[in-house]
C-alpha cells in the first residue's frame, strides 16, 4: 500500500511562483509515488479572515484552477475541501484537550504570524488553535508524510506531540507523521525585501499575463551597488539571480551569467530579459491550461466533490477508531 501524503493551502487568493517552487512542483511529482490528498483549508482561512468569509469561495475556485493547471491529476490526487469534512471539526475538539494554552502560545510559527498580523492581545481563538486543527487534518487522513517548508516544522512537531499523547492515553490509534522538508527555501519577493507574499504586493502569479510578467521582472530589485554595466555585481543576494537559479532549465548559462555579472560587463537589463524569457516559457502553458479549465467551473467542482466524498469516508473511519479508543462509541 502506498504511503499517504497530505498537503494543501489556505484559499486566500491565486497562487504565485513562491508556491510553485516551494510545494506545487513537488506535489505533481509525488502523486505518482504516494496516495496524495490536497486539502483546501477554507476553515483555517477564516481564522484571520472571518470578516471576509464571502470571499472564500471565489478563492477556492482560484486554488482549484491553479492546482489543475500545474499538473495535479485528480485521478492520482484527491482534492478536498476542509469545511465539507465533518470529522475534522470533531477531531479538533477532541485534540484541544491534549494541548495547553501555553504550548500553543509558544509555537514559533504561531508567534511569528501573530506578530506579522499585528494581533497584539486580540488573537482570535481559532487562529491560536489552528495547530490543533492542522493536527486533526493530518491524522484524520492517516498521513505518513507532510511536505512543508522549514517554517512549518514547529507545526508538525506539535502534531506529533498530540499524536503521542493521544496514543499514550488511548492506545496506538493515530499515525505519527514525518515532515518532508522542501529543498527550496522560500522565494524572495520581487522587491528583494521579504518572501513573496500577496499581502506585500511583491508576487508574480501563475496566472499573470505576459505583459504583467515582463513589467514585474523589469522592475525587480537587483544589486544597488551595480550602478554601471562595467561595475562588478553581487549575485548571491540578488533576486534576479535567485529566480534564475530556481527556474532556469539551463544551469550552465546561469553560471556563466553569474561569473560575467560578478566581474563586471553584464547589465541588469540583459539579465532581466533572460529571466523574463525563462518565466514566460514556464508560465505560458500553465496560464493557457488555466484559461481552458475556467470555461467549465461546474466540472472543476465536480472533481472536488468527488475528492471530498472520498475524504469524508477516510476521515470518518479515523474518527470512528478515535471514538472507540476513547470509549465514546455510543
Amino acid at each position: 500500500m502506498k504511503k499517504i501524503i497530505l498537503t494543501g493551502d489556505r484559499p486566500t487568493g491565486k497562487l504565485h511562483l513562491g508556491h510553485y517552487i516551494g510545494s506545487l512542483k513537488n506535489r505533481v511529482k509525488m502523486q505518482d509515488d504516494y496516495k496524495q490528498y490536497v486539502l483546501i483549508a477554507d476553515m483555517q482561512a477564516l481564522t484571520d479572515n472571518a470578516d471576509k468569509a464571502r470571499d472564500i469561495k471565489s478563492s477556492v475556485t482560484e486554488l482549484i484552477l491553479d492546482y489543475l493547471s500545474i499538473g495535479i491529476d485528480p485521478n492520482k490526487t484527491s482534492i478536498c475541501i476542509q469545511s465539507q469534512i465533518p470529522a475534522l471539526a470533531e477531531l479538533t475538539m477532541f485534540y484541544m484537550n491534549l494541548v495547553c494554552l501555553g504550548r500553543l502560545e509558544r509555537n514559533p510559527t504561531v508567534k511569528n504570524e501573530i506578530k506579522q498580523k499585528n494581533f497584539a492581545g486580540d488573537i482570535p481563538v481559532g487562529f491560536l488553535a489552528y495547530p490543533v486543527s492542522q493536527a486533526a487534518d493530518i491524522t484524520a487522513f492517516g498521513a505518513n508524510y507532510v511536505p512543508a517548508g522549514e517554517d512549518q516544522k514547529p507545526m508538525i512537531e506539535q502534531t506529533c506531540e498530540i499524536v503521542r499523547r493521544f496514543n499514550n492515553y488511548y492506545g496506538d490509534v493515530l499515525v505519527e507523521p514525518e515532515i518532508i522538508l522542501s529543498k527550496t527555501p522560500r522565494l524572495i519577493g520581487i522587491d528583494g525585501k521579504a518572501k513573496m507574499s500577496k499581502s506585500l504586493g511583491n508576487t508574480i502569479y501563475l496566472s499573470d499575463e505576459p505583459d504583467e510578467i515582463e513589467k514585474k521582472v523589469m522592475s525587480m530589485y537587483t544589486d544597488p551597488n551595480h550602478l554601471k554595466v562595467s561595475d562588478p555585481g553581487n549575485t548571491e543576494n540578488n533576486p534576479v539571480f535567485i529566480y534564475l537559479d530556481a527556474f532556469s532549465p539551463d544551469k550552465e548559462k546561469v553560471d556563466s551569467m553569474k561569473a560575467h555579472y560578478e566581474r563586471g560587463g553584464l547589465g541588469d537589463i540583459a539579465v532581466k530579459k533572460y529571466l523574463n524569457e525563462v518565466l514566460q516559457n514556464l508560465l505560458e502553458p500553465i496560464r493557457l491550461r488555466r484559461k481552458e479549465l475556467a470555461k467549465d467551473i461546474d466540472a472543476l467542482y465536480e472533481i472536488v466533490r468527488e475528492g471530498t466524498s472520498e475524504a469524508r469516508d477516510v476521515t470518518a473511519s479515523t474518527l470512528k477508531k478515535v471514538k472507540e479508543a476513547m470509549n465514546l462509541d455510543f
